[in-house]
């Protein structure tokens, strides 16, 4: 009770001092007693996650009721001496406390004999002061410190070096080793070349890389006789890092099978799947590596096609909060999954964030009294307080799907509803008291009643079992670089805005700096197509005899305030977040 009461004390600080409204004071409160018990979000954050408030004018303001001073007021950078003395500071510190500060976005700027002065943006993060007293400072100051020039100083002092890249560059293979007349393989020579230092420096420092800068998958694919691109996949879209010339791409396919467990090397005619496991900045990171024979213009060569899934479980979502859900979305959302049955559909595209949704779903509704199963193929992250079938040669998914119910669950989650056995046993629970989840391919929420109708569902089943149906997708969220911008009238209206929403919002374009690697996007947001089943919408699904009529079921949730994707898109532009050519090339007329 004593946390809840410093966070409302906050709050009416906030309203006193003219920084919040009593609508957004009252709007925060009504989301804090949403919140689970075991929540540690604090009302700013609420605030700008939540609200959209100003983050820089919230959390400033609450250093202050705290009395923590500012540092580097006003400043949009800082001087290159600055900069200096700040890398000087972090190199004179144990690198693992150092990597625990920049995880808290907190940096030591000033330090003297027996003091230390250390900048964030968050000063009331009560996880600060256990970590700064690990440095041994008789005496440590927290200042506060606008959040993007944080960033800033971070991207310039906090260059985590990659060893392995660092030995590639001192290697040079010489130009012509590998001629395009060596075509058979030849398992001897490859060995030879897996053997230099070079290859596992390259498959390693891409290991590591990938992590660093946040990608979520890495493409290894043979682009010639002796060549080798990797491409990785950051915030959605493939960007190629680095190509490898001089040597066969069998050789460096080995290399990677080498470094996987459950693959055969020597198997170049089917596909297989295999992981990879590392310590990565002293956390453990797991890959899940994927291999797939494909054709190349040397059709006697064995070439195959790798990507390589970083699941890296501090990137797992586990607070409903964070997601980003729009007001209306996460009411319904968050009403569908607090009943005790029913099942709650994600759908949306391969890499549109559905596993992130329900992972943060399942957060929120486990606890010790409920035992919370889940099948999925794969396992992709690991949920405490649930207990994952593990799929394999001995218990396929079919034979886990079909003993779910003799196992006493409470909760299910199955990873997709692939064919009609799944969805009927998906059903099946909870039409007969289990809350589940479970995702589907579909384009739209409305299409995936369609789609369970025409997988074998009667429609009384749909109708009395699913709660709400969700579709998203993932837009990238402009960087701190971008820049106002003149609509285009034209384009605008084409995506749903009014003459008058054009004329009175502030709209962005995205400009591009070292920070987001010159994209002028850094990060994603999902846009959501929350379909909660209303009475009026299940009376629709219950009369729709051999035709489920999407259009009715769409017009119908939309006068209950539901917004389709192109909306919610419309609305991550008004706020800044995105920009229209994001939302153009990700959602279809509404």
């Amino acid at each position: 009770m004593g946390k809840v009461n410093t966070k409302l004390h906050i709050g009416n600080l906030l309203l006193k001092r003219g920084v919040i409204s009593k609508e957004q004071l009252d709007k925060a409160y009504d989301i804090l007693n949403e919140e689970p018990e075991n929540s540690t979000r604090r009302i700013g954050q609420i605030l700008y996650q939540d609200l959209d408030l100003d983050r820089h004018t919230i959390m400033r303001e609450i250093a202050s009721i705290y009395a923590f001073d500012e540092i580097f007021y006003a400043q949009e950078s800082l001087s290159e001496k600055k900069i200096e003395n700040i890398r000087g500071y972090i190199d004179q510190m144990p690198k693992e406390v150092i990597d625990e500060l920049v995880h808290q976005k907190a940096l030591p700027v000033s330090k003297k004999a027996t003091s230390l002065t250390i900048a964030t943006p968050d000063p009331s993060n009560p996880d600060l002061s256990d970590i700064i007293s690990k440095l041994n400072y008789k005496e440590y100051d927290i200042r506060y410190c606008r959040y993007e020039l944080i960033e800033d100083i971070l991207s310039k002092v906090y260059e985590q070096k990659n060893e392995f890249l660092d030995k590639l560059e001192d290697i040079d293979l010489e130009e012509g080793q590998i001629t395009d007349e060596e075509e058979d393989i030849d398992e001897e020579e490859i060995d030879a070349e897996i053997n230099q230092s070079m290859l596992n420096s390259l498959v390693e420092g891409m290991l590591v890389e990938g992590v660093r800068r946040g990608v979520s998958d890495m493409h290894i694919i043979p682009s010639g006789p002796a060549t080798t691109d990797i491409r990785f996949r950051t915030d959605g879209k493939l960007q190629l890092w680095y190509q490898q010339k001089n040597v066969k791409p069998e050789a460096i396919t080995a290399v990677i099978k080498d470094k996987t467990r459950n693959v055969d090397r020597f198997e170049r005619d089917s596909s297989q799947d295999g992981f990879i496991q590392r310590v990565v900045d002293n956390y453990n990171i797991r890959y899940r590596v994927s291999i797939m024979p494909m054709v190349g213009a040397q059709f006697e060569r064995k070439f195959e096609s790798i990507v390589i899934r970083i699941l890296d479980d501090r990137e797992v979502i586990t607070d409903l909060n964070v997601l980003g859900l729009q007001e209306k979305a996460k009411e319904d959302f968050v009403k569908a999954i607090e009943k005790p049955s029913g099942i709650v559909i994600i759908t949306g595209p391969t890499g549109s964030g559905k596993s992130t949704t329900l992972v943060a779903a399942l957060y929120y509704v486990i606890d010790p009294t409920k035992n919370v199963l889940t099948i999925e193929e794969p396992v992709e992250y690991l949920i405490k307080g649930a207990r994952q079938l593990k799929i394999g040669k001995n218990m396929t998914f079919e034979q886990a799907i079909r003993g779910i119910l003799r196992h006493d669950p409470d909760i299910v989650l199955v990873g997709e509803m692939r064919d009609l056995q799944t969805a009927e046993v998906a059903i099946k629970m909870a039409n007969t008291g289990h809350l589940t989840f479970s995702t589907l391919h579909t384009n739209d929420a409305p299409s995936a009643v369609s789609r369970l109708y025409k997988m074998g569902i009667e429609p009384f089943l749909i109708a009395n079992a699913v709660n709400l149906v969700m579709a998203q997708r993932l837009v990238r969220r402009l960087c701190s670089c971008k820049q106002v911008t003149e609509p285009h009238v034209d384009t605008y209206k084409s995506i749903g805005f009014t003459e008058e929403e054009i004329e009175n919002n502030t709209f962005y374009e995205a400009v591009g700096c070292e920070k987001c690697f010159n994209t002028g996007y850094k990060g994603r947001v999902a846009i959501m197509e929350a379909l909660y089943f209303s009475k009026e919408i299940k009376k629709i699904i219950l009369e729709s005899g051999g035709e489920i009529d999407e259009e009715k079921i769409k017009q119908t949730a939309i006068k209950d305030g539901m917004l389709t994707l192109r909306a919610s898109g419309r609305e991550r532009i008004k706020n800044g977040t995105t920009t229209v050519e994001e939302i153009m090339a990700i959602t279809i007329e509404d």
